[in-house]
């Protein structure tokens, strides 16, 4: 297991970790989300290739509509 950073909450995951799974197992979908590690954004198309490591910090959000 390692310890990452999601939105200001410690979390212990899986060595390995993919970001697609950490967003999955966070039952978000997969559009409508933007992400960030370590303050840098995160193209959608590489989430499967990002490999969480330990003392990462993800920030994670959505899109919200509205008027």
């Amino acid at each position: 297991m390692i310890s990452v950073t999601v939105n200001g909450e410690a979390r212990e995951v899986a060595q390995g970790m993919t970001l697609d799974t950490l967003v999955s197992e966070l039952g978000l979908p997969a559009d409508g989300i933007a992400t960030a590690i370590n303050r840098d954004v995160v193209p959608r198309s590489t989430y499967a290739q990002t490999v969480l490591t330990d003392g990462m910090v993800i920030e994670i959000i959505r899109a919200v509509g509205g008027g």
